[in-house]
């Protein structure tokens, strides 16, 4: 089964990938379904530039071909792009923070003994930046949840899942780094996490894309 794209040209392609859905093949037959492996059923040149979690929904670009791929990927990796989240997340972030927007600023670093979970780490973990703002509240059976718009800067595994966690407002529905939440636990069938926009220049026109 092969997804629309959102957008199509000689270059790129972008696609709003489910959640649930692997970006890449992982290990074990039962992992080859993903989003590449349906992509390629119909653009086999489409090359992975980045990923998202499997639980994560949004938006992902590929490259049509190596060369477009390379300059996509040196974006990416050169922070010349901008992503932006949505994102639900357990508590009143006003309440505990007293303002509507701001930044985490939490060094990260893989907790090996426990990987693929990242962890803060003020002696060797790589700075990782976050800015994150309300968007709305709301009160449920089990306490009140907050919707943030969140703009990660940096780019470390985990990042958004941990960041929110640190300043104590884990998200809804994530699986991995909830049991260390003392809070009450709202349950969701998938973690409210969406990658809602990318933008970056055009790799062969250098054009600004949306």
């Amino acid at each position: 089964m092969t997804l629309a794209p959102l957008f199509a040209d000689d270059a790129l392609l972008v696609f709003d990938k489910p959640a649930g859905l692997l970006c890449v093949p992982g290990r074990g037959e039962d992992k080859q379904d993903c989003l590449v492996a349906r992509v390629q059923t119909q653009w086999p040149e489409a090359l992975t530039v980045h990923r998202l979690d499997m639980a994560t929904s949004g938006l992902v670009v590929m490259g049509r071909g190596p060369a477009a791929q390379r300059r996509l990927s040196e974006a990416f990796e050169q922070r010349q792009t901008d992503k932006r989240y949505t994102a639900v997340v357990h508590g009143d972030v006003r309440a505990s923070t007293g303002a509507e927007h701001g930044v985490i600023e939490a060094p990260l670093i893989i907790d090996w003994p426990n990987r693929p979970r990242s962890k803060v780490c003020a002696d060797s973990g790589k700075p990782s930046t976050t800015h994150w703002r309300i968007v709305s509240r709301a009160d449920t059976a089990h306490g009140p949840v907050t919707r943030l718009a969140l703009q990660p800067i940096t780019g470390r595994t985990h990042q958004l899942r941990v960041h929110l966690l640190h300043i104590g407002h884990p998200i809804v529905g994530e699986r991995v780094y909830i049991r260390d939440y003392r809070g009450e636990k709202i349950e969701s069938a998938r973690p409210m996490l969406h990658a809602r926009k990318l933008a970056f220049a055009h790799p062969s026109t250098g054009a600004p894309l949306s």
